[in-house]
């Protein structure tokens, strides 16, 4: 293990042990309660980072800095401020719907936590996730022109992105499989928790991709015939 594994290790272990310590959580509950979108966007800056940094670390085997890394965590802190709205929108919509009849199971803790999550993310998740990818790859073209140069324009901002693995894999795979059943369980925690989930969850989905992204591809069919001969 390396120096740089031991010390993500150790800022995680910090972060999880001030959430857990009795002192310390009631400082975490009162600045949750007092500042909700400040410590939103503290909790995304800092975890949602880590996990793009993991990511990173599984894809490349070592700790790298990806440029325009403060810019990403600026984006990362804008969108933990959001899901603070956007968790209490949801989850008052849906109770309030349950409660109407015009969805199902009002009062049962499950069903609720499943519902927001399902709307949630067939609605909102992916005009989030499409803002993400587009922050990023827009970065990713000013880092690679260099400071004084002008920004990327919309146009190559849009001709940059892998459309096909974004559609296919983003939205049609991650949201059912992955986000769907994790927010489900985030849903089912006190409300002062649910963002700080959302978050620790970003540093699951980057290592899930990371590890994705290491397997080898299948060789081509042709290769294969050859190989077979």
């Amino acid at each position: 293990m390396r120096k740089g594994d031991l010390l993500w290790l150790a800022i995680l272990a910090a972060i999880a042990a001030f959430l857990i310590l009795p002192e310390t959580n009631r400082i975490f509950v009162a600045a949750t309660a007092a500042q909700p979108y400040l410590v939103g966007f503290a909790k995304f800056l800092v975890l949602a980072t880590m996990g793009e940094l993991l990511a990173r670390r599984i894809l490349g085997g070592s700790w790298t800095m990806p440029a325009g890394l403060v810019w990403r965590a600026l984006v990362w802190g804008f969108l933990g401020a959001v899901i603070v709205l956007v968790f209490d929108i949801f989850g008052t919509g849906v109770a309030a719907s349950q409660a109407k009849g015009l969805l199902p199971l009002a009062g049962n803790r499950l069903a609720f936590a499943f519902l927001v999550s399902a709307v949630m993310n067939l609605t909102f998740a992916p005009s989030m996730m499409l803002f993400h990818r587009l922050t990023d790859t827009y970065i990713d073209i000013a880092a690679l022109r260099g400071k004084g140069s002008r920004g990327p324009r919309a146009a190559e901002v849009i001709a940059r992105i892998d459309w096909r693995g974004f559609v296919g894999f983003v939205l049609f795979r991650t949201i059912p499989i992955f986000w769907i059943p994790a927010h489900t369980i985030t849903f089912l925690l006190p409300p002062e928790y649910r963002v700080l989930m959302a978050a620790f969850l970003s540093i699951a989905l980057g290592a899930i991709l990371a590890f994705a992204k290491k397997k080898p591809a299948p060789a081509p069919k042709a290769a294969r015939k050859e190989g077979q001969r």
